[in-house]
């Protein structure tokens, strides 16, 4: 795999990732109650543990994809 195929991988990993990213967070604003009322009852949690919940997963996804896909995808921009 040369430079030009790994900088495209990285390239549609970050694009792919960040908009799932954005989707997700879409998601958990617009269906608020919705998705509060269905991992309540899947997983007997309260609103405000859903609510903290979501918002680590959003924070740790977002850290993960600026790590893994961003960081990596300029590295390869600036070779």
């Amino acid at each position: 795999m040369n430079l030009e195929q790994l900088t495209g991988f990285f390239q549609w990993m970050t694009i792919i990732n960040v908009g799932l990213l954005i989707f997700s967070a879409v998601i958990l604003m617009l269906l608020r109650q919705t998705v509060t009322r269905m991992h309540g009852r899947l997983f007997g949690l309260t609103e405000s543990q859903v609510a903290v919940v979501s918002y680590g997963y959003l924070g740790l996804y977002k850290i993960f994809v600026i790590v893994f896909n961003i960081v990596p995808y300029v590295a390869l921009r600036l070779l």
